[in-house]
């Protein structure tokens, strides 16, 4: 796999009404411009963008949890546009995140996929996230998700 190598920096407000319109075109019940201005003000530190020549490559936003005993990240929402898929932008965009969670102290990271979404999972996988369990019906559709976790090793 080639790698294009993009800028990415922190999600701005101004990024918002392009990340909704390829929120659109990747997934089936997408997220509305108040969720992602929401997450965008919740977690600004764990929002990013792909940048490529001005275009939007991708995104992805974070959120951080600190349960009182342990500090985790939790990947809410990737997106690749589709001309720059399978180009490592997926790769640099969790990457840059969980650099940032190592910062902010976390011991790990979690996520949801779609039980379907197979190619999802193996990129994961390839990330070094392993399945820890199931939600049932945790989609509009009622599709199961599958919970995937990292734990950071120093």
């Amino acid at each position: 796999m080639m790698s294009l190598q993009v800028n990415i920096r922190r999600a701005q407000p101004t990024d918002i009404p392009e990340i909704c319109a390829l929120e659109r075109v990747s997934f089936v019940d997408p997220w509305d411009e108040r969720t992602f201005r929401e997450a965008l003000a919740a977690y600004p530190e764990t929002f990013f963008v792909a940048r490529n020549n001005g275009d939007l490559a991708g995104f992805v936003s974070g959120g951080i949890e600190d349960t009182g005993e342990e500090v985790y990240g939790h990947v809410m929402n990737l997106a690749v546009a589709p001309e720059y898929r399978r180009k490592g932008i997926g790769w640099q965009l969790i990457r840059r995140l969980e650099r940032e969670y190592v910062i902010l102290g976390a011991s790990g990271v979690q996520l949801e996929v779609r039980i379907s979404n197979t190619g999802a999972q193996e990129f994961y996988r390839r990330l070094g996230y392993r399945e820890v369990f199931q939600i049932a019906a945790y989609y509009a559709n009622d599709e199961d998700a599958l919970v995937m976790m990292k734990w950071f090793r120093f």
